[in-house]
């Protein structure tokens, strides 16, 4: 349960970044994405200081033999750059640049305007579910 209620709480410290920052307007995203046009580049002063923010506290964090609420660190090992991973990259930037608005954004929209957000979240769910099923099947 203090698993749960910490989850909880870290993700709505980020949404609540995320409204701050405007990174739940679709337009904030999509002027980001549109270099050639009215370029937006407050997006990369949000990723520079989730970068930021990131970097300082992994530091602190890896130090510890373990997580606070965990066993054991679980880290990805691989570092190989493969054709699920490629395939899987395009197809979250596609559907962020057609959309403007990636999961977290999403997740966080549902308390702010639910009824515009539900559909589309049904829709990641939906992908998400369908991913799973097509990853079973490769494997």
């Amino acid at each position: 349960m203090t698993r749960l209620i910490t989850a909880l709480i870290i993700g709505s410290i980020f949404g609540i970044g995320l409204a701050i920052a405007g990174m739940l307007n679709p337009s904030k995203v999509v002027g980001f994405l549109d270099i050639f046009g009215d370029w937006d580049p407050s997006l990369a002063f949000v990723m520079g200081g989730g970068i930021l923010v990131n970097a300082i506290g992994h530091r602190f964090v890896m130090k510890r033999k373990a997580p606070i609420q965990c066993a054991a660190f679980s880290l990805p090992t691989s570092t190989n750059i493969d054709k699920p991973l490629v395939i899987g990259s395009v197809i979250f930037g596609v559907g962020w640049g057609l959309a403007g608005l990636c999961p977290g954004p999403v997740v966080a929209s549902l308390f702010l305007n639910g009824e515009a957000m539900l559909p589309f979240f049904g829709l990641l769910i939906a992908g998400l579910l369908v991913g799973r099923i097509v990853m079973r099947r490769l494997a």
